[in-house]
């Protein structure tokens, strides 16, 4: 037999073991079938396809933490952990800072999600990357765990993650819970625990006394608070204690998932009878839910960009602010309580984190500017009396044949002074698994985002790090490129 057919013989047997132990853990309670998932998943099971864009993924959240920590409010938040800690080991992204590894957790979190420019699983609307990447960060400079080490246990918490917030069908977001934290603490749990080296058991125990340490309210969309900020990053250390208390022994809930008082009872409310509790291990293992998570084009809420992608392309149109008599967005009726309402704070944002959430302020800034990025995100830009102006004709519908939440659909249509109309609609938003961004628009966003606070030779320095990380015997070593001193 020549070595052709021997190797089609042993990816078949491959495809048939892995289906049958895909069918073998989607028999299981949730909370075993993770745990088996995440012990027993080696890291040459998983697709190199798979791993190369984990090492994107981890590279564009990366890079997003360096931007953000030139904000004021990165280091009011650095200044909190040093004052209540001191320092550690751990690096921190884009600043010259090492913290204890739970400390380190919070602020990576929060730098990673600090712009509201990372990666989004799209089904789950959750952001995966923002929690379990800096979990595994500090588990691995704790257990001095390898880079292949690192990506393998990145890779489990981000399939676990947008498996369990998949089950909500966007009802979380409806009683007022934001996915990211309450559920990127299971995520963050599973992929600490394996670093650490917990068994079978002790990742079942883990998950249990996680599901008290899930959090996560959307009160910051009222306000512009700083709160989801923190969401990803608190979620990453309380994995990580969760994933500590496990390997010492501590008894945690049996059922935390689909308990009388589990996740999806506490937290959905009236919308736990939509749950569909098969999608938390369907696929595990054959199908990677990584390649379904989207990468974001724009610094602001997931749910606004087709709206932004449509006012672009009316301005490409040649439709300008002058001409605009009155603007109607249409977006999915499961989002209009994060990007729509109330209607009096979203039309007249009072900060850049308000306008990031405020689909009318948006829209209105991508037909009158061009673009939309980070610069048009400054502070001094959101009162722009142009932008403001437009924003106050925008009012909002529903987009009634959206597919969401598998894609955030978005159309926009413009009434003329002249009584005309223009529209256009993206049904799938740019970034969806149907769209994605290639790996080198993801390593052209990332250069811009680091490029923001370091020179070119640091962030090239940063970039292979990264990229490389899979043959770094030790990850934090390597991973200590992004937290270099005196270069900023």
């Amino acid at each position: 037999m020549n070595a052709q057919a021997n190797s089609d013989l042993k990816g078949s047997a491959d495809l048939a073991d892995a289906a049958k132990v895909e069918r073998a853990l989607s028999q299981l309670p949730i909370t075993q079938a993770l745990a088996q998932f995440t012990s027993g998943t080696r890291h040459d099971e998983i697709p190199a396809s798979v791993r190369f864009r984990a090492l994107h993924h981890m590279l564009d959240a990366a890079g997003i933490a360096v931007a953000a920590s030139r904000y004021d409010h990165a280091q009011r938040v650095l200044n909190a952990m040093r004052g209540l800690g001191g320092e550690g080991t751990v690096p921190v992204i884009g600043l010259p800072a090492r913290l204890s590894p739970r400390d380190a957790a919070i602020l990576n979190g929060y730098l990673c999600h600090g712009l509201d420019f990372d990666d989004t699983h799209v089904a789950g609307i959750i952001h995966p990357t923002a929690s379990v990447f800096p979990a595994v960060l500090s588990a691995a400079a704790h257990a001095g765990a390898s880079g292949r080490d690192l990506v393998t246990a990145y890779i489990v918490g981000v399939e676990a993650a947008a498996r369990i917030a998949s089950v909500a069908k966007s009802g979380f977001h409806q009683v007022g819970f934001h996915p990211t934290g309450i559920v990127g603490v299971f995520g963050a749990t599973l992929a600490a625990g394996r670093l650490m080296g917990l068994n079978t058991r002790a990742l079942a125990m883990a998950q249990g006394i996680a599901v008290s340490m899930a959090s996560g309210s959307l009160e910051f969309v009222e306000d512009g608070a700083w709160n989801k900020r923190l969401h990803p990053g608190w979620a990453a250390q309380a994995g990580i204690t969760a994933a500590a208390l496990a390997r010492e022994g501590f008894v945690g809930a049996t059922r935390p998932y689909d308990g009388r008082f589990g996740l999806f009872t506490s937290y959905m409310g009236s919308y736990a009878a939509q749950a569909d509790h098969s999608l938390a291990t369907a696929g595990l293992g054959t199908t990677w839910e990584l390649l379904q998570t989207a990468i974001k084009p724009y610094p602001a809420c997931h749910f606004t960009h087709a709206c932004i992608d449509a006012a672009l392309a009316l301005r490409q149109q040649g439709v300008s602010a002058d001409k605009v008599r009155q603007i109607e967005v249409r977006v999915p009726a499961g989002t209009h309580k994060v990007i729509c309402e109330p209607e009096s704070n979203k039309l007249k944002p009072a900060n850049s984190y308000d306008a990031q959430f405020s689909v009318q302020w948006l829209t209105a800034a991508a037909l009158i500017t061009g673009r939309l990025g980070l610069a048009e995100l400054e502070p001094d830009r959101i009162g722009d009396p142009e932008i403001m102006a437009l924003t106050q004709k925008v009012r909002f519908a529903d987009y009634p044949d959206s597919p969401f939440p598998k894609a955030y659909s978005g159309e926009v249509i413009v009434t003329l002074h002249d009584g005309s109309t223009r529209s256009h609609r993206e049904h799938i938003n740019r970034g969806a698994a149907e769209r994605p961004l290639s790996n080198g628009e993801i390593v052209e966003k990332f250069r811009a985002n680091a490029a923001t606070a370091y020179d070119t030779a640091t962030v090239e320095r940063m970039e292979r790090a990264m990229l490389g990380l899979e043959s770094a015997a030790d990850a934090a070593a390597a991973l200590a490129a992004f937290s270099p001193a005196g270069a900023r």
